[in-house]
């Protein structure tokens, strides 16, 4: 099973290794990674796959917000079936 990772925020060194390590933290291999630079603006998409991830997703979902407040960021994390469906026309 897979996950997105979703995150935007004003660019700032280490957001990538930040939400890398939180994944290697809770065992989500990083699948792919599109990452892009706007006017400052920091935005990043990853798929990682979540068959082996030591918490639920809900619960890293959960992390994951907390963590983005923290940090001056939105970060959102679902289900890629969930990802999917929100995005068909």
């Amino acid at each position: 099973m897979k996950a997105v990772i979703s995150v935007i925020g004003k660019d700032k060194v280490g957001i990538l290794a930040l939400i890398a390590n939180e994944c290697a933290d809770h065992n989500l291999n990083v699948l792919d990674v599109t990452q892009t630079i706007v006017d400052s603006m920091f935005t990043m998409t990853m798929i990682v796959d979540i068959d082996k991830m030591s918490i639920p997703l809900d619960e890293f979902a959960d992390k994951m917000e907390v963590l983005g407040k923290e940090k001056n960021l939105v970060i959102r994390c679902m289900h890629q079936d969930i990802f999917n469906s929100m995005h068909k026309i």
